[in-house]
């Protein structure tokens, strides 16, 4: 029997010895005792309140004291209002602990014949996993081994963010800078040194855009402007995505490249795949220091071609 029933019966038990009334078991609401107040039980003591017709204060002391000696778990009791807060004993906690650490199927349930998919991760392969990563692999992880623990056939899965803009800005980077830099003749985990090339794109892009703010082209642009309240700093702040997408030529090289990718360019193609495997590489090394493992990866490479 759970320490919940117990405590409900030795109640019951107690209240027609001493008052002759039979209280109804389900009126007896026992839970957790909320953080602010002392003890790890709470035992609501309204509902025998107007069975009893006694006061909180009286039937709480009786109650307390009652369940202190009849049950050795409870070790103390307090009474704030209407809630008796009952203190458990170490030796309790210890022998429970002990149960959950002796009994492996703890906490788990029989299969429920219910299947469930979680989806987690799913990166861009253009920059290395971080903690925002970590934090919802880790949720993710979590949750799927909750719903296992209670029956459900967990299938947990991914959805790898492969092709883009942001990954031919890597792309790009590697074409024009990396002097056939790998992750095997530099020593730099893959999904590292791939996002190192996404850092130095938006590096080059920034000099190229603070370059080009210069020119009359530029100066011209922000003459004409929509709102003259607007000062320069803030125009071309704002201005940064139309100029990438309209004026930009590391822009129009990265635009130009995801459209040979798309066509299925076999250069194109042939340094998108090498670096990814690069990142998976580096992802999966990620993936076994954390523990955590997928049934299935999905790409969005592989979605964009279906709905093409």
């Amino acid at each position: 029997m759970l320490l919940f029933d117990r405590i409900r019966t030795e109640i019951v038990n107690a209240l027609h010895r001493e008052y002759g009334k039979t209280v109804d078991p389900d009126l007896l609401v026992v839970s957790p005792t909320r953080r602010e107040f002392e003890g790890d039980m709470t035992v609501i003591l309204f509902p025998v309140v107007k069975v009893l017709r006694k006061s909180p204060a009286a039937i709480g002391q009786f109650i307390g004291e009652y369940l202190a000696k009849r049950m050795p778990e409870v070790e103390d009791f307090n009474l704030i209002q209407g809630y008796l807060n009952l203190t458990l004993t170490r030796s309790f906690w210890l022998n429970f602990l002990r149960k959950m650490v002796d009994n492996d199927q703890y906490g788990t349930w029989p299969r429920n014949g219910e299947k469930v998919m979680i989806e987690f991760s799913s990166p861009n392969t253009n920059k290395p996993l971080h903690l925002g990563h970590i934090r919802n692999i880790l949720l993710g992880w979590s949750c799927a081994k909750i719903f296992a623990a209670n029956g459900y056939e967990v299938v947990k899965v991914q959805v790898i963010n492969d092709r883009g803009i942001a990954i031919c800005k890597s792309m790009l980077a590697w074409k024009l800078k990396g002097e056939g830099k790998t992750p095997e003749n530099t020593g730099i985990k893959g999904d590292h040194l791939v996002g190192d090339y996404y850092v130095l794109f938006e590096t080059m892009f920034s000099e190229e855009y603070a370059e080009w703010q210069s020119s009359s082209e530029a100066k011209q642009l922000f003459a004409n402007r929509n709102d003259a309240d607007t000062d320069e700093k803030t125009f071309f702040k704002d201005f940064k995505n139309q100029y990438f997408n309209q004026y930009s030529n590391l822009g129009n090289q990265a635009k130009d490249m995801l459209l040979r990718w798309e066509e299925g360019e076999k250069e194109v193609l042939d340094l998108w795949n090498m670096m990814n495997s690069w990142v998976y590489q580096g992802f999966d090394e990620t993936y076994e220091k954390l523990g955590v493992n997928f049934d299935r990866l999905y790409y969005e490479s592989e979605t964009w071609k279906l709905g093409k």
